[in-house]
């Protein structure tokens, strides 16, 4: 065995604690809370993988903590493990920013009340200070995390499709909300690629917080709930759906609007969850809630030290030592706002097979209950109503061959006046059956005592029942006939002889001579069927209303619930068509009315058509269908009489030929085919991949049209295209110094102009630089040669566009005397106008016409030059396939005959 480096083991435990751009957010979040920010921003780019920044006004690092504040188990929110029992703040590992060193680069900027001015620190990946400057910030934090996982190129790759980075951005999102939700004082917003996506300002409480995040929609159907209980000390606080309310505005199909704290800190507790789905869809009768998660919010403060956090890296999970008394204070609290209802949890886990459900008895068989006992034989019957009925609340029923009884009560997690009766009707239920069963079990051992001096005598009465042995289960006498006292032999299928058979046929025939035989097929009756037969012929019976509802109606129930059983879907249509309206029962009676009258005429109509009389054959036993009886007269006719139809004159016109124009002709088209094709000409289109098989003098060629429309696309936006500029808030100021020189700058202002304005200022026309979206002002003094440029507004389609890119420009024009449009395109704006290209092509249709592809062939020719047969991505347009033979003896060397 080896030890690992230090390196490895950083990046191993690291990838551990932060494993998606939601964990970067979630641990730089936490920490500006505890450090007691009232204002946090987020700003992204490229959904994180690029640059993740967090700016609060919290207290800031001390210059005495800087060394220390990355590198991993430092850190200032508790000294020892048992400072855990009275933990106040969200994070106290020490190991968030110095995971986040080893897997990406990290830069912080802070200032504390007592510094002058705010300091950056750059930090390398042990999270040790690798530089320090001074900055221009406030008071508080900023922490930069620059090309995240930039050493794992696994998860990095995890983020290439747009449609897992949109994902992330909207976790990223839901978790600014649910820590919205429970700070309502904090402000907070979400800047993606310098377009905020989500803001919240400070509010006053968390009602307000609920109004800013979800809407006054959601939030009017929420009522505040309020309960407080002292031993244990637990409060809940939180804002839950009113009884009654639509569920479709006060529930989801996702949990991302149920938000669950545990002292302010958002948990995830499946039995909280699972109590408060049960509470909540108990009130609704609709199997589609069942599915659904409500809108609530509900804060659980417990004592710091009965709850453990330390649990998960992200501390998403908890675990409580009081879970039992906070159920309980939250199914009473559950009860006295939605009331009690027997109903089943929806998101309960099936029962074994072998367990049987009971359910509680109902007012009647509570009045059974209590009347006097009956027989043995009545209450036995009794015991097998109640096993076949099925169960509610954990409680199962089993029986073992002596006939005992035992009713179990799973433990539960809640407890609450409803548990009290529910143990009361159980603990009846079981003294009265097995008192009911002590009677049954003397009165069997009455009966076998008079029965024991019989069974004495045969062989198997020294046998116990229960246990066979195994020399005589081999043998074949483990099992004895009690009326004869031999061992029971196999069955034996006993069949009549066949002389038996006949005469007892003969005596039948002549028993019932004019006896109609029955056809237990043809002649059933007609409610077993949906058809009617009638002159041998199906026709659809008519239908009632009934039957129509419940046509229409399964298709309904079977979108609402897909995986509804035939019984579930059976009883919700029928419970659907006694509830039906009188005015919609009457549509579909008026339906079944026209039905009936449809068959009727139907009936009538084929009934007439079998009355008609048909010709038949004399001696022709078997009655031919109407529309093979010509085909078969023809064929078994005597003598079959052929008409012989005489052939029709067809019209002819002479024409004048001449061979030896004919030959003329043939020369010139055998010279014609002889001459080599100049150019490229279309053959055929390969349907299976879309491409063209062409022809370019004696080579056999195969074109890809896609690849052809991207060069030709990709072409016209350099040429053409001219990028949309934005204003800026803060105009870019241009020098000397960042535009790389003063020729930069005299070649920049010897460019295209606008007419001056009033204020004296005039904006630069020149399309080179308005095509790259740059719109730049320049303003001249005066009283001075002093000259001012800035720019006013810059693309924002292209990410990280700025003055480099214009130093580009203007290095094209000064250096290689670039004079259009597409000479003068940026490093980045070309890569966005290739990627513009790429997205166009595949708009195109897949299949191209033979015009189209036409089209696109003579647009290369004239566009593309002969070097530039390639697509943006440098791959070729045209792939040689073979060459031609041109003569039959090159045709011949190339056939080979195949071999097996």
């Amino acid at each position: 065995m080896k030890l690992l480096p230090p390196d490895s083991v950083r990046l191993l435990s690291s990838s551990q604690v932060i494993t998606s751009v939601l964990n970067v957010v979630k641990e730089l979040l936490e920490n500006s809370l505890d450090a007691g920010a009232s204002s946090i921003d987020v700003k992204m780019e490229n959904y994180g993988l690029d640059r993740i920044e967090v700016r609060d006004n919290g207290h800031g690092v001390k210059a005495a903590d800087a060394p220390v504040m990355a590198v991993r188990h430092f850190t200032s929110k508790i000294c020892s493990h048992e400072d855990l029992e009275h933990l106040e703040t969200y994070g106290f590992r020490g190991e968030a920013l110095g995971s986040i060193c080893a897997v990406a680069e990290l830069s912080v900027t802070t200032k504390t009340e007592e510094d002058d001015i705010s300091t950056q620190y750059t930090l390398d990946p042990t999270g040790k200070i690798v530089s320090q400057k001074p900055s221009h910030l406030g008071c508080g934090t900023s922490v930069t995390v620059l090309k995240l996982f930039k050493n794992l190129p696994v998860r990095r790759q995890y983020y290439s499709s747009t449609k897992k980075c949109k994902e992330e951005l909207k976790k990223v999102q839901d978790l600014l909300i649910t820590y919205a939700i429970i700070k309502p004082e904090l402000r907070l917003s979400l800047v993606h690629n310098k377009v905020v996506v989500w803001q919240k300002t400070k509010v006053a409480d968390n009602r307000s917080a609920l109004l800013a995040t979800l809407g006054p929609s959601v939030v009017a159907n929420l009522l505040q709930c309020h309960q407080e209980q002292e031993e244990p000390e637990i409060v809940l606080d939180g804002f839950l759906p009113k009884p009654g309310a639509d569920y479709s505005s006060t529930s989801s199909s996702t949990p991302d609007k149920t938000f669950l704290y545990v002292n302010n800190r958002p948990v995830q507790l499946k039995e909280i969850m699972k109590l408060l789905r049960q509470h909540y869809c108990a009130q609704y009768s609709e199997d589609a809630v069942r599915n659904r998660y409500p809108t609530l919010m509900l804060n659980i403060t417990v004592s710091p030290s009965s709850v453990d956090v330390n649990l998960t890296p992200d501390k998403s999970q908890v675990l409580l030592h009081n879970k039992e008394a906070v159920l309980t204070a939250l199914e009473a609290l559950l009860v006295s706002l939605y009331g009690f209802r027997l109903s089943s949890d929806p998101s309960s886990e099936k029962q074994s097979s072998h367990e049987k459900v009971v359910p509680p008895p109902s007012p009647l068989q509570m009045d059974d209950l209590q009347e006097e006992k009956r027989g043995s034989t009545e209450k036995a019957l009794s015991l097998n109503d109640v096993e076949d009925n099925g169960h509610k609340h954990g409680g199962t029923v089993s029986s073992t061959g002596n006939a005992d009884v035992l009713i179990d009560r799973q433990p539960s997690n809640c407890s609450s006046s409803s548990s009290i009766a529910d143990d009361w009707i159980v603990n009846r239920i079981q003294a009265e059956l097995q008192s009911d069963f002590s009677l049954c079990e003397i009165e069997m051992s009455e009966n076998q005592s008079g029965e024991s001096l019989t069974d004495a005598e045969s062989p198997a009465a020294g046998t116990s029942e229960d246990q066979i042995p195994a020399v005589d289960w081999s043998r074949g006498t483990a099992l004895i006939d009690p009326s004869s006292g031999e061992p029971l032999q196999p069955v034996t299928i006993h069949q009549p002889s066949k002389h038996n058979q006949s005469d007892f046929a003969e005596v039948k025939r002549q028993s019932s001579p004019n006896k109609k035989t029955v056809n237990s097929i043809t002649e059933k009756g007609a409610a077993l069927t949906a058809y009617d037969m009638i002159s041998n012929r199906t026709i659809r019976g008519p239908l009632s209303a009934a039957a129509l509802f419940e046509k229409e109606a399964r298709t309904e129930v079977l979108r609402e619930k897909p995986t509804a059983s035939l019984q579930e879907i059976s009883t919700t249509v029928h419970e659907r068509w006694k509830n039906l309206r009188e005015e919609d029962r009457k549509k579909y009676e008026e339906k079944a009315k026209k039905h009936l009258e449809h068959h009727g005429q139907k009936t009538k109509q084929v009934s007439e058509d079998a009355s008609t009389p048909k010709a038949q054959m004399p001696g022709q036993k078997r009655k031919a269908p109407l529309s093979n009886q010509q085909l078969l007269d023809e064929l078994f006719a005597a003598h079959p009489q052929k008409k012989l139809k005489k052939p029709e004159c067809k019209p002819f016109q002479p024409l004048p030929c001449s061979v030896a124009a004919l030959r003329l002709k043939l020369q010139r088209l055998s010279s014609q085919n002889h001459a080599t094709p100049q150019g490229l000409q279309l053959v055929n289109r390969l349907a299976s991949q879309n491409a063209w098989v062409l022809l370019n003098g004696q080579k056999l060629m195969l074109l890809n049209p896609f690849r052809v429309n991207e060069a030709l696309l990709f072409k016209r936006l350099l040429e053409d295209n001219i990028l949309p500029a934005v204003s800026l808030q803060n105009p870019v100021q241009l020098t000397d110094g960042n535009l790389g020189g003063v020729q930069y700058t005299e070649t920049l202002c010897g460019m295209e102009k606008h007419k001056p304005q009033l204020d004296g200022g005039v904006f630069f026309s020149d399309p080179r630089l308005v095509a790259n979206g740059f719109k730049i002002k320049l303003t001249a003094s005066h009283m001075s040669a002093e000259r001012h440029l800035e720019v006013t507004a810059m693309a924002d389609c292209v990410p990280f566009l700025g003055v480099g890119d214009l130093r580009e420009i203007l290095t094209a024009v000064l250096h290689r005397k670039a004079s259009t449009v597409k000479e003068c395109r940026p490093l980045k704006v070309r890569s966005y106008l290739q990627s513009e290209a790429v997205r166009l092509a595949r708009q195109l249709p897949t299949n191209l016409s033979r015009e189209d592809a036409e089209e696109t062939l003579r647009q290369m020719k004239l566009q593309l030059s002969e070097d530039n047969r390639a697509c943006i991505h440098g791959r070729p347009f045209l792939h040689h396939l073979s060459d031609i033979p041109s003569t039959d003896e090159e045709a011949m060397s190339l056939f080979r005959p195949l071999t097996f």
